[in-house]
């Protein structure tokens, strides 16, 4: 079904597979004669390499400094973007800058606050020429497919799932501070990325979604590692077997692998979507060199894909659903295992009482968002459920349509009709299930989605008030037939549907009644609209000589996600007042958490005013003390003190940049980990000012509660050093090393600075 190679891997003609072993060069030999190009030149032939190179303004291609085509923001991010980009001194957007509404489009949640940040988001747009998308109109990512997206184009996006390549557009999500890099016309600077080739090969079976496909690769990849922060460049003959909608619905799942981007070979079917969206002129025909090389191969076998499920509480927990179904209670029983490790054993969790009569019951079926609200996914869906009835019992099933463009069309062909037939209820264009703020399951309920993520809260549990549900993703074809089942878990497989595969015609007068786009043109004329919960920055200090971090959070979980760090849901209506969202950081996985950073950025504050922060913070007179056996300099005056987290992988999940920011809004100064999940959460760190510190795994000399001191941080980030002296300061000071890894010029500058805001200050 998915197979991954040891080794590198050349790819001859986009069809045969060359893998880079003992035997490569007679096997190339035999098939190129001597025209065996270098594996150096071999690179620079896949599509990435080349999308890469045209946005690069370094001159050199090892280290890659890009400039994006266009940029797009959601309501969660977009008013902490624009404003550290007005704080560094923004006059107007440089690039296309889309704002979208679509994660906080609920205006009753929180009150008048969340439209209020949709007027701050519309008069930026008119003030500093940007295109704004009314709440309900798209999901960010579908409005990007739909009117953004171009062949051999880079768009940078404020949301983790910025991914376009099935539509031959290299797209990253990052955290907001990446944008207003671009926003003030600088660059993204990374290493040049390896690029791992994704060979498809044969046609999927009736039955079996784009979901389906992308959990198996998911399941595939994410524990070991293996497209970590890389490029998936999809390749192969099985691509032109898939429609554009089933190869968006594998591209935008890419991210739960954590790579860095896709890109995707085009064709006349995609040719055929951007002339359907009215833009013939966006489609370029990209396809890799005669002979390319890739740093390792995902070999997938379309036509042995079967429906799969994830299980609570990852995207890579997954199993086909026969093979659920045959092992229920010993799979059922591994859930629960590895839920006692998300959960910390917060609650009592299981999904034994969900089975009935041998079978699995569902609660709750969504489908919906860039994953799971696209046109063919709803048809097909339809088509399954057409006739049937999902029952007056505990199930239900919501569907939300990924564009209005696309809701207008279900209501023309019929779809809609036959889907609210059935009792299933069509909302508008929405986020929201994807990370809890719509459709929240009840107490002990299971749901299953076809969305991206099925983390730990994702659905709105609430561990700390003793609340806890849990989701399942799926493709919507088996969602569907778990509804004509009423609840009971059912492959799409098992179902005989006749699928009508109607033809999709795309109507943007909505868009163009409605949508605001300035045409890139500025009017600095323009006042921006304010709401009383919209508030600037903090001001953050400088780092300081020396370092006491005081460890505030202790955390062991495999994988620790932004989600964790700083949920989502009805916390992110505040949004766009750092303190008052800064008040939920790690509130669902270390609720003291906030409590104890408080009280070290208590001391540091009396610090920064020239007070004794030993009044604030008592047990500092005694650390000072042990601190002036390993370094007699150090003193108040030229040591911060800040607080820091130890976790062992943190970062896994969302672009948000608050997972970092809200740290260091309550005087975060590093984060420890044995390695970060994703480049973005690292990148967020940087760009906050905080150490992306590293220890090796298994050594652990400190423990929470601890004072830590590191002498010379301020010399150790300007020296490039990698290796850094640091202590556990107790009655005595105990040596140990931290390790920084790679960071840029740019990134020590602004760690020193502070934060990304004083960087561009001056």
């Amino acid at each position: 079904m998915v197979k991954l190679y040891d080794n590198g891997v050349y790819l001859l003609n986009g069809t045969d597979i060359v893998e880079d072993n003992q035997e490569v060069t007679s096997v190339l030999k035999s098939k190129l004669g001597d025209n065996i190009p270098k594996k150096e030149e071999a690179k620079k032939n896949t599509m990435a390499y080349r999308i890469l190179e045209a946005h690069n303004t370094s001159g050199n291609m090892e280290k890659l400094q890009i400039k994006f085509d266009k940029l797009t923001s959601h309501d969660i991010t977009f008013v902490g973007i624009i404003q550290t980009a007005r704080a560094s001194g923004l006059e107007k957007f440089p690039v296309p800058y889309v704002l979208t509404n679509c994660h906080n489009s609920l205006c009753a949640v929180g009150g008048t606050i969340n439209e209020d940040d949709h007027m701050f988001g519309l008069s930026c747009a008119k003030k500093y020429g940007g295109v704004y998308v009314p709440p309900h109109q798209a999901v960010i990512h579908q409005f990007a497919r739909e009117m953004l997206a171009g062949g051999g184009k880079m768009i940078l996006g404020s949301d983790s799932h910025t991914r376009y390549g099935a539509l031959g557009t290299m797209a990253m999500g990052e955290g907001g501070p990446e944008l207003v890099k671009q926003l003030l016309s600088k660059t993204y600077d990374i290493n040049m990325p390896e690029v791992i080739a994704i060979y498809l090969e044969g046609s999927p079976i009736p039955g079996v979604g784009p979901q389906d496909v992308a959990l198996a690769i998911i399941g595939a990849v994410f524990a070991n590692g293996y497209v970590n922060n890389k490029v998936m460049e999809f390749v192969g003959p099985g691509v032109k077997n898939l429609s554009a909608d089933f190869r968006i619905g594998i591209d935008v799942m890419t991210t739960e692998t954590t790579c860095l981007s896709s890109i995707w070979l085009t064709d006349d079917t995609i040719k055929e979507f951007y002339e359907i969206h009215g833009r013939s002129e966006d489609y370029a025909q990209l396809n890799p060199g005669a002979v390319s090389y890739y740093a390792g191969m995902v070999r997938v076998d379309l036509s042995q894909i079967r429906p799969m499920i994830a299980m609570p509480f990852h995207p890579s927990n997954t199993y086909t659903i026969e093979e659920l179904n045959k092992n229920l209670m010993d799979i059922l029983d591994d859930v629960e295992k590895k839920a006692l490790v998300s959960l910390d054993g917060a609650v009592n969790f299981t999904l034994k009482d969900k089975v009935r009569n041998g079978k699995l019951y569902v609660d709750q079926g969504i489908i919906a968002g860039c994953a799971g609200g696209g046109f063919e996914n709803i048809c097909d869906a339809a088509d399954i459920l057409k006739g049937a009835s999902i029952g007056a019992d505990e199930f239900t099933l919501s569907i939300y349509p990924a564009s209005t463009p696309i809701y207008m069309e279900l209501a023309k062909n019929g779809k809609l009709a036959d889907l609210i037939e059935t009792g299933a209820i069509v909302k508008t264009a929405f986020c929201g299930p994807c990370f809890g703020a719509g459709d929240t399951p009840a107490n002990n309920a299971f749901s299953i989605r076809h969305s991206t993520r099925n983390f730990p809260n994702r659905e709105g549990s609430k561990l700390q008030s003793g609340q806890i549900a849990s989701v399942a993703l799926m493709d919507a074809r088996s969602i569907a037939a778990t509804a004509v089942n009423k609840g009971y878990l059912t492959a799409a497989t098992d179902i005989d549907a006749n699928y009508t595969k109607p033809k999709y015609f795309f109507d943007k007068t909505i868009y163009a009644n409605r949508v605001f786009d300035s045409k890139g043109i500025a009017d600095p004329s323009v006042k921006i609209k304010f709401g009383p919960n919209i508030k600037d920055w903090p001001p953050m200090v400088a780092l300081t000589d020396h370092l006491i971090l005081k460890v505030v959070s202790e955390i062991h979980d495999p994988v620790t996600t932004t989600d964790e760090l700083i949920p989502s849901g009805e916390t992110s209506s505040y949004r766009s007042n750092p303190i008052g969202l800064a008040e939920f950081t790690l509130s669902r996985k270390d609720p003291a958490y906030v409590g104890l950073a408080k009280e070290v950025q208590r001391a540091e504050k009396a610090r920064e005013a020239g007070e004794d922060p030993t009044k604030e913070l008592e047990a500092l007179k005694s650390v000072m003390e042990t601190i002036k056996t390993v370094c007699k300099e150090a003193d108040f005056e030229n040591t911060g003190i800040g607080s820091t987290i130890f976790a062992v992988k943190p970062g896994d999940g969302s672009a948000r940049e608050q997972a970092a920011s809200c740290q260091k809004v309550l005087g975060g100064w590093a984060n420890i980990a044995n390695s970060y999940a994703t480049k973005r959460y690292r990148s967020n760190l940087i760009n906050w000012g905080m150490l992306p510190f590293l220890i090796k795994e298994g050594e652990l000399p400190f423990k929470n509660g601890d004072y830590l001191f590191v002498p010379d941080i301020r010399k150790a980030v300007e020296e490039k050093l990698t290796e850094i002296k640091a202590y556990v300061i107790g009655e005595e000071a105990k040596e140990f090393t931290l390790k920084m890894g790679e960071l840029t010029d740019d990134e020590r500058t602004i760690i020193l600075k502070g934060c990304l805001i004083n960087y561009y200050r001056g």
